[in-house]
């Protein structure tokens, strides 16, 4: 079909340039769909101009980034195809065991993402803001010359850093659930399912089995894949660009591994067949040969308990910690960090040694009141004072505090909060409280003060992206144990970290 006849004559004559800025305001669906109007269109609509602009309003990761992604890729709507695949991905993601806290946060890698968990850990002597956030590797999801994905688990057996090949599938746009899975290779590759009974429907003790047999199809990280994971925080360009080509070179060397490890006739199979055919039992013998590691990112109905949601136990399963933007009226929404201490002050050398909680702000009416909760997600000690997902403290936005700040040494907080914080009481659903006040200091400081015992939390901002690229990685736990750990556990099943 002409230009002409498809109305195109003017679109075409525009300079490339304006006809991204055109674009943009498009999703890529109808950026597609538009280049499948009529051959020009299609030439335009296909340029890497067109493409870069939907991959910059994607907003994962700079337009300088963009550029040293392209170098890897075989054209920009290759990378949009990437991002749109992993965006909802990114975020924070939970689970309840061990009751320390199992926070992994899910951000851009280098032409990947990258699954950390932040370990529970003290406070080092170089403080929150300067000294290293201490995290592991969990899994890694990289982009493929043509866009597609590569996934991996990671984790540590026999003294040797490995990772685990397998394939991402279905993500769902709101997607609430990852689950680590194991399926036939037929399904991955879209066949016939009809007959195939799904992996959450097996016995808890048969998908753990499955999960542990699959994982053997590994490989040894080499040391030149042990290097960083993303880009550091520089301000030298020089340095910088040397990241960019190492990252580049970690890159191919993984995906020459995953190409590699990851086929048929090395990939785990159970047992076939076997059983009625109308009647199927939920045994390994409903699984076909042969089967490899997934995960999945389904959209669920999922009940909560306040801000903590309701978690199936034995399945390896990550929760996403739903994060609510600051606005005018909830205006201290989002991630918190901080420690128990008296004198207020920004979270730095005089608090060494201190655990670090990680807090979740978020808000809720209730009994008609609007309310903010801090849900602890993180407590950085050898052994959980509380329950993870636990309440740390609600306070009514509505009602100012009747107790003066108890610090002269400090400014005048600029707000504050009646409410009350959590003490020992019967469990996660029934802790004990006590009166307690909120206050918002100048220097963005959030303090929670206990009435009668005068304890004082301390809280300030975080972003966890930013500190992770300040961070230090550690090693990971054995691989499916590294994704969720699955019993309950009080105590830190992570190797001691040195904060020193």
């Amino acid at each position: 079909m002409s230009s002409d006849l498809c109305g195109s004559r003017i679109l075409l004559a525009l300079p490339h340039e304006i006809f991204s800025v055109i674009t943009s305001s498009l999703s890529p669906r109808d950026v597609c769909s538009l280049g499948m109007s009529c051959p020009g269109l299609n030439a335009v609509a296909s340029s890497d101009e067109a493409w870069l602009a939907q991959c910059d309003k994607l907003g994962l990761v700079p337009f300088s980034t963009l550029i040293e992604w392209r170098k890897g890729v075989s054209s920009y709507k290759a990378l949009c195809r990437f991002l749109v695949n992993i965006q909802p991905l990114m975020g924070i993601w939970v689970h309840k065991n061990p009751e320390v806290g199992n926070v992994v946060y899910v951000m851009p890698g280098f032409l990947s993402v990258v699954g950390c968990r932040i370990v529970p850990q003290t406070i080092g002597p170089l403080g929150l803001e300067d000294g290293p956030l201490l995290w592991t590797s969990v899994f890694e999801i990289l982009c493929k010359y043509d866009g597609s994905t590569a996934f991996f688990l990671h984790g540590r057996e026999r003294g040797e850093d490995y990772v685990y090949p397998g394939f991402l599938k279905s993500v769902d746009r709101n997607c609430n659930m990852l689950s680590l899975e194991v399926e036939p290779l037929h399904q991955l590759d879209g066949g016939n399912t009809s007959s195939e009974i799904p992996f959450s429907r097996l016995e808890s003790d048969d998908r753990e089995r499955l999960l542990d047999f699959t994982s053997q199809v590994r490989d040894i990280v080499p040391d030149a894949a042990k290097v960083i994971f993303f880009p550091p925080l520089r301000n030298d360009e020089f340095f910088s660009q040397q990241d960019f080509a190492v990252l580049l070179e970690r890159r191919l060397l993984l995906l020459q591994m995953y190409e590699r490890t990851l086929n048929p006739t090395k990939l785990g199979s159970s047992a076939a067949g076997g059983g009625d055919q109308e009647n199927q039992s939920t045994t390994l013998h409903g699984f076909l040969q042969p089967v490899g590691l997934c995960l999945r990112a389904p959209n669920m109905k999922i009940h909560h308990y306040k801000a903590w949601p309701s978690m199936y136990e034995g399945q390896s399963i990550l929760y996403k910690m739903p994060i609510e933007p600051p606005k005018e009226y909830h205006k201290y929404a989002g991630l918190w960090g901080g420690t128990y201490g008296w004198t207020p002050r920004r979270l730095s050398e005089e608090t060494f040694g201190e655990r670090l909680f990680l807090i979740l702000i978020s808000y809720e009416v209730s009994e008609g009141k609007e309310c903010m909760l801090a849900t602890k997600i993180l407590e950085g000690s050898s052994y959980a004072e509380r329950p993870n997902g636990s309440t740390m403290f609600t306070v009514n936005i509505d009602q100012p505090a009747l107790e003066l700040f108890p610090c002269d040494s400090q400014p005048n907080p600029i707000d504050s909060f009646g409410g009350e914080g959590i003490v020992d009481g019967n469990g996660f659903r029934y802790p004990g409280s006590k009166p307690g006040s909120l206050f918002v200091l100048p220097n963005g400081l959030l303090v929670f003060i206990y009435k009668e015992w005068r304890i004082m939390l301390t809280l300030q901002r975080l972003d966890l992206a930013d500190l992770l690229r300040r961070g230090e990685r550690v090693l990971s736990l054995p691989p499916i144990f590294n994704f969720v750990y699955p019993t309950r556990m009080y105590i830190n099943p992570y190797p001691e970290p040195s904060n020193s």
